[in-house]
């Protein structure tokens, strides 16, 4: 099959295409390569793809541009898209919201649109467990009812989920939504908690922790978030939204533990207030893609960390 995987350059990206790409499929990954991290690392994913297969093809573009979405689906007939691409994080999109509209929502509508127009009938879609904002209720269920987005980022991705459902309803797409929960392993962006505590525990430095670490997340492999993108791609399923999570939570003081443990040295900690739009926990429920993709998660955190720190070090030779 051909696919265009929006964001293929990046962490979650680059995976999903490198195992597409060993499924004997095709892939063209549109990547705009923004400097909201080092470039050169997008670049290496880029090159490793290249040489992994010539059914890889890369597009560079900004998908909150229409010229370069409508260039995009005009270079080749897609059977799937599958769309990663966004401005990532709570805290940055605090400094810059309506940049993370533009790219998240109105980059999110083009792709839907030209996705009409060209007829390509089949989505995955990356939405975010920041959806469930200050949930009281956990473990975080797809029913759940969602009024309590508490950053700029968050709200984004509950317009593109709107946005997916009036595609499905108005026009028959079949669009399916992913709450991903916190993603890490090879290729993690550095910016993301796991890759700069390892730096920076690995150089000696302070790694910065918000509150007293007892906050919670549920941490899921790269691995099995793509198994899971994968299922949604060998099914019809309407107009769907599923929680891709491990559906256990870790503390960021066991997180440390743990990445302690698998370097070998111990961490300094700078500790420093709670941050605005953090939330306190996150926990995926995921019956649903039991049930409708037979998910089921293979990696625990005590397996995963030092599978991410087997990879650290050799990427930082």
């Amino acid at each position: 099959m051909n696919f265009l995987v929006t964001g293929g350059a990046g962490f979650i990206g680059s995976n999903l295409s490198e195992r597409l790409l060993r499924e004997g499929h095709s892939v063209w990954a549109l990547d705009d390569l923004n400097a909201f991290y080092s470039p050169a690392l997008k670049e290496k994913n880029v090159a490793d793809l290249q040489a992994l297969s010539p059914r890889f093809t890369f597009l560079k573009g900004d998908i909150s541009d229409g010229k370069v979405i409508q260039d995009a689906f005009a270079s080749a007939r897609f059977d799937q898209v599958i769309h990663l691409a966004a401005r990532a994080g709570v805290r940055p999109s605090l400094e810059e919201p309506v940049l993370y509209q533009q790219v998240n929502v109105i980059g999110t509508t083009h792709i839907l649109e030209a996705a009409r127009l060209r007829g390509v009938k089949k989505l995955v879609i990356a939405s975010s467990s920041s959806v469930y904002g200050v949930n009281s209720k956990v473990p975080f269920s797809e029913s759940d009812a969602i009024f309590s987005a508490i950053s700029p980022y968050a709200a984004s991705k509950l317009a593109t989920e709107a946005l997916g459902h009036v595609y499905h309803h108005i026009y028959g797409l079949d669009v399916t939504m992913l709450r991903f929960f916190t993603v890490y392993g090879p290729r993690q962006r550095p910016d993301l908690a796991i890759h700069k505590f390892a730096k920076l525990i690995t150089a000696g430095k302070p790694i910065p922790v918000f509150g007293d670490g007892s906050t919670s997340r549920d941490y899921t492999f790269i691995t099995d978030i793509v198994d899971g993108i994968i299922a949604c791609t060998e099914r019809n399923l309407g107009y769907q939204i599923f929680n891709l999570g491990e559906s256990q939570t870790v503390t960021l003081q066991r997180l440390i533990e743990l990445l302690e443990a698998s370097l070998g040295k111990k961490a300094v900690i700078d500790r420093q207030p709670n941050q605005p739009g953090d939330v306190p926990i996150t926990f995926a429920d995921i019956t649903k893609a039991r049930q409708m993709l037979g998910y089921n998660p293979q990696v625990k955190i005590d397996k995963g960390i030092p599978l991410f720190v087997d990879w650290f070090r050799q990427a930082n030779r």
